[in-house]
């Protein structure tokens, strides 16, 4: 996510309510922790101021030091995205473009994202999941109800993201997260349950999806997964072939989608 346009700035830095709009906290909350009444923010808070101020590895170890807190392992699935993927996801912010982690939980995404599927919704603890979505009947926000078709069949999307979560665990066999949604799924889905005993190990491949849209119908696709070296994130964007109908569409969507965001005056 990205600071919304249309704001005038006096001095550099940013305020504590876009600090606490970009990581997703309450302005109070923010102020608490300057002011150090709040000594005690858990490694999902640190995770996201860590990404809202766009800090370094190092500096984003520091942070959960300082917290109080172990910063993540290797051997856990990361979910700091690095500043240059920060940059790029802003520059590529004019299509529907958006960060997971190697598990599939959505960390970042761009307006035209929103647009396009709807504003993601968090679950009542830790982040939107992809396979949780699939798999549970949980919700990523309108997600669930627009993408209407898919170039491969529903079956053959849901054995690929079960045989790129059992490549992620075993990556990450400490990390409690992965643990904890596997276990989840396994009780909550019989075709789940059916995938995941079947062994098969891959990577989530890119594929054709038609997007249905209140504003300008429906959308045919390409759905792109880009996975960033070094940190296992997935970059997924959305894009039309230039000159078709759906790059006008999504042209006319992404006006739509900057006037929503701009402020009047």
């Amino acid at each position: 996510m990205g600071l919304r346009t249309g704001k005038t700035r006096r001095a550099a830095g940013l305020r504590r309510e876009e600090l606490a709009d970009l990581a997703g906290l309450s302005v109070d909350y923010v102020v608490r922790l300057e002011q150090g009444r709040a000594r005690h923010p858990s490694a999902q808070v640190a995770a996201a101021l860590a990404r809202a101020l766009q800090l370094t590895g190092a500096e984003r170890d520091h942070l959960f030091v300082v917290s109080g807190l172990l910063p993540p392992t290797p051997r856990e699935v990361p979910a700091h995205i690095p500043p240059s993927v920060q940059r790029l996801v802003a520059r590529l912010g004019e299509i529907p473009i958006a960060v997971f982690t190697a598990s599939w939980d959505l960390l970042s995404w761009s307006p035209l994202w929103v647009a396009l599927l709807g504003e993601p919704v968090s679950p009542g603890s830790g982040r939107p999941n992809l396979l949780r979505a699939h798999f549970a009947g949980t919700t990523m926000g309108a997600a669930d109800y627009r993408i209407i078709s898919r170039s491969g069949a529903a079956d053959a999307f849901g054995a690929s993201l079960v045989a790129d979560l059992r490549r992620v665990r075993g990556r990450y066999p400490d990390d409690r997260g992965v643990t904890a949604l596997i276990d989840e799924l396994l009780a909550a889905s019989d075709l789940f349950r059916e995938l995941w005993d079947s062994g098969a190990v891959g990577e989530h491949q890119s594929e054709s999806k038609v997007v249905r849209t209140d504003i300008v119908g429906d959308l045919e696709l390409d759905c792109d997964v880009f996975n960033v070296a070094g940190t296992d994130l997935h970059i997924v964007a959305y894009t039309a072939a230039e000159g078709s109908e759906a790059a006008e569409k999504l042209d006319f969507l992404r006006v739509a989608a900057v006037a929503a965001i701009t402020p009047t005056r």
